[in-house]
């Protein structure tokens, strides 16, 4: 496994769903005096949408360089008039992986870019789980989505900024869009400002294909009293399940936060099939009820914290590009936990044997169909997870 390289110095700052997200993006676009690259799964043109793509344009009249890469699959909905502006705005607009209408089902299809990441000037960056788009507006009404991501200044910007560069180079040739490379010189700070330690952690498909994986591997098996593992669509293979297991029955509190309600059919009830499992070595499982979950975030021993765009799933784990922080900071990561810990006591259920959801006997072999049905239509695109390797 690759050890991660820490950066010292940091000022790192906790966001708490799109009602504290979206303000402070928006005010550091409009901040922005050179440079802009922001990174998205999703980008749906609603309330917060509109108000981003304003801010950009914005952004790009004054004669910052704005770059804006979104995937294929997620921001399909993003019309064409939409982006005509955006460009003919001065934004420069990329889509990674395009999806047609007559796209062929390929394996190369489910490799999305899966990163929510924006930095403004080489200066603060941004790096979560919260896509473009309004977390309040959902069809039952409910709070908004459950969700986090951190403001970052200091010397892990180099890292940070040289990532996204890269990214965009990458999707730039494969456009034909050489002259759509960076014009701009701008070097990231290396002051202090901080006194924060961190690393930036992506997954790719070449250099770092298990990167994010290993780094929850290594904080687990070396947690000594409490693991919280906060996770949308979590759905580990047999090394990390069994980390979490050997973890409990050591004696760790381990604590994961689960997605209550049903988003994704298939996968919600390939979940629940693992459950048993996992609470019969000790794994205390709850559900989050009160709206949907799509925090993807972790505190280890109220001293090791990340936050990023991964799931604990194969699509992220095998599949997606994505982008995680790790923090090493008592203070940091003590804030996420009392979050999290708030989230628990006050908007979820804890998961027994007589949870009837889970463990009624049409629920159990729903649970275990969907379990399955899951793994054989991984294997028919030839991916294996029974360790955590393809």
């Amino acid at each position: 496994m690759k050890t991660l390289d820490f950066v010292e110095n940091n000022q790192i700052h906790l966001l708490c769903n799109g009602d504290e997200y979206f303000p402070h993006l928006e005010a550091a676009i409009d901040d922005a005096q050179v440079e802009i690259h922001l990174e998205t799964y999703i980008f749906e043109y609603d309330a917060v949408g509109r108000r981003i793509a304003e801010a950009l344009m914005r952004a790009a009249g004054r004669g910052v360089s704005v770059y804006l890469l979104l995937d294929g699959f997620g921001s399909q909905n993003l019309s064409q008039p939409i982006i005509r502006n955006l460009l003919n705005a001065g934004v420069k607009v990329l889509i990674f992986r395009p999806e047609f209408i007559f796209s062929m089902p390929r394996r190369h299809r489910l490799r999305r870019m899966h990163r929510k990441l924006t930095v403004i000037d080489a200066q603060t960056a941004f790096i979560g789980g919260i896509n473009i788009i309004d977390d309040r507006h959902n069809p039952e009404h409910l709070l908004p989505r459950f969700d986090y991501a951190v403001a970052i200044q200091g010397p892990l910007l180099a890292r940070i900024h040289k990532a996204v560069k890269h990214l965009w180079l990458i999707v730039a040739w494969a456009h034909l869009k050489k002259r759509w490379t960076h014009r701009t010189d701008i070097k990231p700070s290396t002051q202090p400002s901080g006194q924060q330690k961190a690393a930036l952690v992506i997954r790719d498909n070449w250099r770092h294909r298990h990167d994010i994986e290993h780094a929850y591997l290594d904080a687990i098996n070396q947690a000594r009293s409490e693991i919280i593992i906060a996770n949308a669509y979590f759905l580990p293979g047999r090394k990390f399940s069994t980390a979490l297991k050997d973890a409990a029955r050591r004696g760790v509190r381990v604590e994961l936060l689960l997605q209550g309600r049903i988003e994704y059919f298939l996968q919600h009830h390939a979940t629940q099939a693992l459950y048993e499992n996992l609470s019969k070595a000790g794994v205390i499982i709850y559900e989050y009820n009160r709206s949907y979950l799509h925090a993807k975030v972790a505190v280890v021993d109220q001293y090791w914290a990340t936050i990023g765009s991964s799931n604990i799933d194969p699509f992220s784990l095998l599949l997606a590009r994505e982008a995680n922080v790790i923090i090493e900071d008592h203070r940091f990561a003590t804030q996420l936990r009392t979050s999290l810990k708030t989230a628990i006591a006050q908007e979820s259920t804890v998961v027994t044997a007589a949870s009837k959801h889970i463990y009624s006997w049409r629920s159990y072999a729903l649970n275990w169909l969907s379990f399955y049905i899951v793994r054989i239509m991984q294997g028919l695109l030839g991916y294996e997870w029974r360790d955590g390797t393809p």
